[in-house]
């Protein structure tokens, strides 16, 4: 089948959006606009015998009042013969997964109001509802004979709750009344009463979050917490057992700290698992351990490089683990052979990547016999794309062709750069040059932080939309410079772990040496420098104004700049006390040594803010906090605020209001002669 072109979508963006954010002079030029045209792919799914890949496709609609993604699902051969739209519709189709003789395909879609599981056959035709849960589906896998699946749903709410409600008396417990996630079974075929079975597996006070059938069907092993907040997600996990056709539920691993992400060997006999061996680790530690099931004991497995893995599942054989976890720069699928460990061996398996390192990838599968692999990847210079390759890495090709049509503007090519902290640490970066670049000019350069602590900037690309998008400031002149200081993901633990009661002095440090480099390298002009971050980049963006003057301006996105009062309103306390080794009441002293709003009297920086007005992780209060203090100091600031917005835009036409409110910001406070 011939491959789509989408020359006649660019045109209709082209007279959709908005007047003045893409039109035909501008139409090769980086801006919000221009970038919100690039789908995005994840969700893949490898059919049992390698022949087809499914997948999620998502783009932005922004045309009149709408400000939304849509996603849907389309189907790849990966011989190269086919390339085709799967799902259609007003409403998103997305969690594609191939049934186990590769004949149909299973998917969530909210078309029929919430989220239910839908079947299409390979070849096309109608889907067909599967489930009808009053609370939708949280996620689902087939069974391993194909002939039903197990569910995840929420509890529903009781009839005097429902009533409650409609008669608008109903208030929040906070806290309290949980509805929790539950596993369920429902036969794919109805039975003579024209009805599908519905089996509750599970109920109680936990919380489901993830699981696996056993290969023989019988058995089906989850994760599962005290409760949904987001706080307990890094300390409370377990790991139970329920037989697939009743309620009879066996403990397996109950211990302190994290327990996740079980997936059984194919041989039945072992459970792969995600822990921390038995201590909450607030920072973030995901090591794996195999659980055997004849005996009940528990073996540690080799770490892996950044000891922080994200389990796929087992490779066909049973002797190796096939995981997912930040390289560096890249992100990467990684076997852990484990064949040593299984006979008892005193070996030592070591993870080998499998994804080209000169990028970065996601959404892996595998087929049944773990042969070949899907993944998306995108380098800092190319758009996401879906390609196939061999289990080990090799063979690498191209399937799709969702970007291919739209030419790209001249770009800021961007580098791996290296310097060392003034302590001696080793601290990696990426720099994206002004798309303008004249080898010896000096340029005005932005220090953008990322979030996390543990997040990590990776070789995506460059244009992709965003919050910051770096190629818009690389057209209008700029470096911009993202480190990866400690703290940061993909370096290993004692890395990540290495700003532990240290949050605005050792990472400080790091990023502040990485901007002396390209100073000193001749490219970032000192007198023209600038600094941005989200979330814990929003953070340091508040405590380096508070110690140095080097920067004309800076905006503190979705910051946090009191530990005290962030460590008592966010919903995830455990992770700043976590950070901090104690509650704020124990320790005062460290919490205020951390926090930029008691160094207030410092800042003389020009600095903007914004926060979302729904954010829970960081609240809104922490955001006018800084603004409040600044504007009753006399320096220069404004705070933005952007309505509907948790932590962080969900919304493309907001998303694509951040950049260049940060571009204004900056150019009012450069030097008229010095802008570029």
């Amino acid at each position: 089948m011939k491959k789509p072109n989408f020359g006649h979508l660019l045109i209709a963006l082209a007279i959709l959006l908005p007047l003045g954010l893409f039109s035909q002079e501008a139409e090769l030029k980086w801006n919000p606009a221009f970038s919100m045209q690039f789908r995005q792919i994840s969700g893949t799914d490898l059919s049992p015998d390698g022949k087809y890949v499914a997948y999620v496709v998502r783009e932005a609609l922004t045309e009149g009042e709408k400000s939304e993604y849509l996603q849907h699902i389309w189907v790849a051969a990966t011989d190269g013969s086919l390339e085709v739209q799967y799902t259609r519709g007003e409403k998103s189709s997305y969690a594609p997964a191939f049934s186990p003789d590769g004949q149909r395909i299973a998917f969530l879609s909210d078309r029929s109001g919430k989220t239910q599981i839908w079947v299409m056959r390979l070849m096309g035709g109608e889907a067909e509802q599967i489930t009808d849960s009053k609370t939708g589906i949280a996620s689902f896998q087939w069974s391993p004979q194909g002939d039903r699946f197990a569910f995840i749903a929420k509890d529903q709410e009781t009839e005097e709750e429902e009533k409650a409600k409609k008669e608008k008396r109903a208030v929040i417990l906070v806290d309290q009344n949980f509805k929790y996630n539950h596993l369920y079974t429902i036969g794919l075929e109805p039975g003579e009463d024209k009805e599908r079975k519905v089996q509750r597996l599970t109920k109680g006070e936990f919380h489901i979050s993830s699981f696996d059938w056993s290969p023989d069907g019988t058995q089906i092993v989850f994760a599962h917490k005290e409760n949904p907040s987001i706080n307990t997600s890094r300390s409370g996990f377990d790991i139970s057992m329920v037989a697939a056709d009743s309620s009879a539920v066996r403990s397996l691993v109950a211990q302190d700290g994290s327990d996740d992400s079980p997936h059984f060997s194919p041989d039945g006999r072992h459970i792969a698992f995600v822990s921390d061996n038995g201590k909450p680790e607030p920072i973030g530690l995901g090591d794996l351990y195999l659980y055997s099931l004849a005996d009940g004991k528990t073996t540690a497995l080799p770490h892996t490089p950044d000891r922080n893995a994200n389990l796929m599942g087992w490779t066909a054989d049973g002797k190796g683990l096939l995981f997912s976890e930040a390289l560096k720069t890249s992100r990467t699928a990684m076997l852990l052979p484990i064949n040593d460990v299984l006979e008892g061996k005193k070996g030592r398996g070591v993870a080998k990547p499998l994804c080209p390192l000169d990028g970065t990838s996601g959404s892996i599968s595998f087929d049944q016999q773990t042969q070949k692999m899907a993944f998306v990847y995108q380098t800092p210079d190319q758009p996401v794309e879906l390609y196939v390759a061999n289990a080990d890495g090799s063979g690498k090709k191209g399937l799709t062709s969702v970007n291919a049509d739209i030419e790209l503007p001249a770009m800021g090519k961007t580098e791996l750069i290296s310097w060392k902290s003034k302590d001696g640490l080793e601290v990696e970066g990426l720099l994206t040059y002004p798309a303008n670049y004249e080898p010896g000019k000096k340029y005005p350069t932005i220090l953008q932080i990322h979030g996390g602590p543990a997040g990590v900037f990776t070789k995506g690309f460059t244009g992709n939309p965003s919050i910051y998008l770096t190629q818009y400031f690389a057209e209008q002149g700029f470096f911009v410079l993202r480190p990866n200081p400690r703290g940061s993901s993909g370096y290993g633990k004692e890395f990540r772990y290495a700003n532990f009661r240290d949050w605005g002095y050792g990472d400080f440090e790091d990023l502040m040496s990485g901007v002396d480099k390209v100073v000193a390298d001749g490219m970032a002009d000192e007198e023209r420098l600038l600094a941005m971050g989200w979330s814990y980049g929003g953070y340091m963006t508040s405590f380096l104004v508070t110690k140095t003057n080097r920067f004309k301006a800076a905006s503190m996105g979705a910051g946090l700049p009191n530990l005290i009062s962030m460590t008592s309103t966010t919903d995830i306390p455990d992770y700043l006390v976590g950070h901090m080794g104690k509650e704020f009441w124990e320790d005062y002293e460290t919490y205020e040594k951390h926090s930029a709003i008691y160094r207030i009297k410092n800042v003389e920086t020009p600095t903007q803010v914004i926060h979302g007005a729904n954010d829970l992780r960081v609240p809104f209060t922490q955001g006018q906090e800084f603004y409040v203090a600044l504007k009753r100091r006399g320096v220069d600031t404004e705070m933005i605020v952007l309505p509907r917005t948790p932590h962080g835009p969900r919304e493309p036409k907001l998303q694509m209001e951040v950049s260049p409110r940060i571009m204004g910001w900056f150019e009012k406070f450069l030097p008229e002669k010095a802008k570029p």
